[in-house]
């Protein structure tokens, strides 16, 4: 696979710029994929980099990097939810700075036996991990009601009803086991989309992906075990493409920094005062500049929240000191 053909990471220069790497300090990189942003870091200064992926193909092409950066990083292979466990059995307490991007690695796009995309043929599969149920299992198993749930909560679809029945009565007459098939029958039930709107297999398809690799509850079960890795002034950078992962980023960190926003005037204030653990910097997202934009089409949805990490009583006291 050509060099141009990889993942290109998204807003790099600010995500860089939000972890401030310098020698001695220790990163995780919670998504790695093709190694951008761990790359970056490791080019930028003399520090430390842990690498998280629970795709077994993305660490073995990061095995490379390994022989590059001698002594300096670490591949985890596993889900960036469980990075507690990953990073204590790789012998790190405390990290100066997280990154997560997101988004799907274009690698897993592009390769149609991964099944995310239905750009080209390939098997339904769309596993991560390459381990559990796949696409396939859950558009042929699952009744109308349960998969239009899935398509309207995890895409946002609102045709997700349509869509469902016209899958249920399609497998009646044979299994759904390609990518082509089930944009097929999408594509069937659905108007043909204007010039610059999304393909209308879109929504459906992110919401298996999401459904299938439990996307949304990672994210939060990794958001709160970052705030324990976290050394005070370590920086947490997240960069989301959709709104269900932003919504759940800005809704976690607002909630972390005691920012809130007050109900309606009709309504009791019931909220619970709690010590902040964050400080936004800054308070709202940064996005991609027109010149990414035009280099990199997958920059246009991004949004990138950075938080810094404050320090407190409740702190656990077993960091590495020598990195702060």
């Amino acid at each position: 696979m050509s060099e141009s053909s990889l993942h290109i990471p998204v807003m790099l220069d600010e995500v860089i710029a939000a972890l401030t790497p310098s020698p001695g300090k220790v990163f995780l990189d919670a998504t790695f994929g093709n190694g951008g942003y761990t790359k970056a870091l490791l080019d930028t200064a003399d520090c430390q980099v842990a690498a998280i992926d629970r795709d077994p193909d993305a660490i073995l092409r990061g095995q490379p990097l390994l022989s590059a950066y001698p002594g300096r990083l670490q591949l985890l292979e596993g889900p960036f939810s469980e990075m507690a466990r990953l990073t204590a059995a790789a012998g790190i307490k405390k990290l100066d700075g997280i990154v997560f991007d997101l988004g799907v690695c274009s690698t897993q796009l592009d390769e149609a036996e991964r099944g995310f995309s239905f750009r080209q043929d390939g098997p339904l599969d769309m596993r991560m991990s390459k381990q559990g149920l796949d696409a396939s299992d859950i558009v042929n198993e699952l009744d109308e009601a349960a998969l239009a749930d899935i398509i309207w909560r995890f895409g946002e679809e609102r045709a997700s009803r349509r869509i469902a029945r016209a899958i249920t009565r399609a497998r009646l007459d044979a299994r759904i086991e390609r990518t082509s098939q089930l944009a097929d029958i999408i594509h069937s039930v659905m108007p043909r989309p204007k010039p610059g709107q999304a393909d209308s297999a879109t929504r459906t398809f992110q919401a298996l992906r999401i459904y299938i690799n439990g996307e949304l509850d990672e994210l939060e079960k990794a958001l709160a075990a970052a705030e324990d890795l976290l050394t005070p002034d370590g920086v947490l950078a997240i960069v989301s493409f959709h709104s269900l992962e932003d919504r759940i980023v800005k809704n976690f960190l607002n909630v972390k920094s005691g920012n809130m926003p007050a109900p309606s005037r009709h309504r009791p204030d019931i909220r619970t005062k709690q010590p902040a653990i964050y400080a936004l910097t800054p308070r709202k997202p940064l996005l991609p500049s027109d010149a990414e934009i035009a280099i990199n089409a997958r920059a246009r949805s991004a949004k990138l929240r950075v938080a810094r990490r404050l320090a407190d009583a409740g702190l656990k006291t077993n960091s590495i000191e020598e990195s702060v």
